[in-house]
């Protein structure tokens, strides 16, 4: 069943990854998320990106995770394009449902989140759904591991009027370089365009 659900939302984004540009994720950031935590109890860092809103993005971040679900939030600004600072602030929760096996080659993940962008013209607001579907590898001889991954996520838009729904392919790798710092990297096709780069400190 589990399966079933995850494997229907993916189609439908994959179907979807071609729409026109809006924007996506909690903070209309092209940051995206791997299947799983890097970490074990928490972690805490920073984002860079170039949404398509602005010229850059730069934004804080905190994650807690217990069992097989992480929280997170994050906050910062985007230097708008005519020079004003947007505001950006979003939250977001992750349980893994799917784990790798002999029938199906992938760890997966459900995402939900909750946010919005303040500040230049109307308020607006996003709670993107998701499945991240990917798979850690390590490298032999060290303790960095690599996690590629596809992330897409259905946005529903809404403030200022305009409401809609938007759909985003995110791809991206994780980066564990030890036991204390991660690095990730992502872009966004469909809905979002753009790339994203993180640094993490974990614990």
């Amino acid at each position: 069943m589990r399966r079933s659900f995850c494997g229907g939302i993916l189609g439908f984004a994959l179907l979807a990854g071609v729409a026109s540009t809006s924007s996506a994720q909690e903070t209309f950031t092209p940051v995206f998320q791997a299947p799983y935590r890097a970490f074990q109890n928490h972690e805490f860092g920073a984002s860079l990106s170039d949404p398509e809103f602005a010229s850059f993005a730069l934004e804080g971040f905190y994650r807690y995770g217990r069992g097989s679900n992480d929280f997170g939030v994050r906050a910062g600004f985007a230097d708008a394009e005519i020079g004003d600072a947007i505001v950006l602030v979003g939250g977001n929760f992750r349980t893994q449902v799917l784990s790798y096996s002999e029938s199906f080659p992938l760890d997966g993940a459900l995402t939900v989140g909750l946010g919005g962008r303040f500040g230049e013209g109307d308020d607006i607001f996003s709670i993107p759904l998701g499945i991240s579907l990917g798979r850690r590898f390590d490298l032999e001889g060290s303790n960095t591991t690599f996690v590629p991954f596809v992330h897409p996520v259905i946005v529903p838009v809404f403030g200022g009027g305009d409401d809609d729904v938007a759909f985003a392919l995110g791809l991206g790798v994780n980066i564990n370089f030890s036991e204390r710092w991660a690095v990730r990297a992502s872009g966004g096709l469909g809905d979002i365009e753009g790339v994203g780069v993180s640094v993490a400190y974990i614990r």
